[in-house]
């Protein structure tokens, strides 16, 4: 097997902790170890420090223990591991697209509201959604006088940030949302005769949010958890499940997310313990079917899409539910769940698709 170089596009914080080793959730041990088994040299690099008229790079390229910051030429296979919201970056991917370079995971920043409304057009996925619509004051009302208990989420956020539930206790419906955006700053406002709170007509008024039926999630220790499921292409091209893990909300909280407090546990044990009446193995089969389903309808309309972490919620009946797709799956949850060898796959199934594309490309058959 011939060493290739494989690109891993890293946004510029990232990229600038490489020479001290400070790369956040990004553990470039596991890259380095990932692309050894499959004859890959890994280049560090950000979107900036390509020049596409020269098809050349500077990247960080490991020599000898240490990164060396070096000028190459710009690798035919991209992982991208960053996320760009402006439209010159966006420009410059396309443009890399056009030119037959191979980006995959492309574009890793879905909304909500377009991931939910590619699930429910399949009837087979729909009955595993909550009831879900844009939130505005109308949309808001009409989803309180259906249920007693809401979620309402931007279309375009992640960790759990900007989360808000509306939900009825009695005679009165109450509003639980973050000042800040984390976890230590919650605050619950009484609504007067129902009216809505300024709080939340500011923020589904500034930017684009949903509003979701609460799904009854199974508790573990009188705790709602969900399952982070990791889902990626491989060697072979196809999508494998690489693995499982719960997220489970932190005391008195209603968001599960690593980053707001909740704990990750390995899935198998949570499901067993909270759900003692029901088979485990049986919830996470059909949980590992709702994912690939999931990844089979989102595959014909997401081009380059290959590393993907969907979370998905089981009711205290055993039934999933699809509650959010991440783009840009963060990995950590494994190894806080003390599931390293899982953690290490997360990287190691990634470069093994990188392979695989470079394979394809110098036997020229087309992708």
């Amino acid at each position: 097997m011939w060493i290739s170089d494989v690109g891993i596009l890293l946004n510029a914080a990232v990229h600038r902790g490489i020479p001290g080793g400070k790369t956040g959730a990004e553990s470039l041990v596991n890259y380095e170890e990932a692309a050894r088994m499959f004859g890959l040299r890994p280049c560090y690099m950000k979107l900036q420090d390509i020049d596409i008229e020269r098809h050349e790079c500077s990247a960080f390229v490991l020599r000898e223990g240490k990164y060396v910051y070096t000028r190459l030429p710009l690798p035919r296979v991209i992982h991208n591991r960053a996320i760009y919201f402006d439209g010159r970056s966006k420009n410059r991917i396309q443009r890399l697209i056009d030119g037959r370079y191979m980006i995959f995971n492309a574009n890793n920043r879905y909304g909500k509201d377009e991931i939910h409304h590619l699930l429910e057009s399949n009837p087979l996925l729909s009955q595993h959604l909550p009831d879900t619509t844009i939130a505005a004051p109308s949309s808001v009302q009409e989803m309180m006088r259906r249920y007693r208990d809401l979620i309402l989420k931007p279309c375009v956020g992640s960790v759990g940030r900007g989360i808000m539930r509306l939900h009825a206790h009695g005679q009165h419906w109450y509003l639980t949302y973050a000042r800040t955006g984390r976890s230590l700053g919650w605050t619950t406002v009484r609504l007067n005769r129902q009216q809505l709170p300024g709080i939340l007509l500011r923020r589904i008024s500034q930017a684009p949010f949903l509003v979701q039926e609460r799904i009854a999630l199974a508790e573990y220790k009188q705790r709602p958890y969900d399952l982070r499921v990791s889902i990626q292409r491989g060697i072979s091209g196809s999508w494998s499940l690489t693995g499982m893990y719960a997220k489970v909300a932190a005391s008195r909280m209603f968001v599960s997310n690593v980053a707001q407090g909740g704990k990750a546990f390995p899935a198998e044990r949570i499901l067993a313990e909270s759900l003692p009446g029901l088979s485990a193995d049986r919830i996470s089969d059909s949980v590992h079917q709702l994912a690939f389903g999931v990844v089979r309808q989102l595959e014909q309309h997401l081009p380059f899409a290959a590393d993907l972490g969907l979370d998905i919620g089981v009711t205290k009946g055993g039934k999933p539910y699809f509650i959010e797709c991440n783009g840009r799956d963060q990995r950590y949850g494994f190894r806080n769940a003390n599931m390293p060898q899982y953690w290490k796959k997360t990287y190691r199934e990634p470069m093994a698709y990188a392979r695989y594309l470079v394979n394809r490309q110098h036997t020229g058959i087309e992708l």
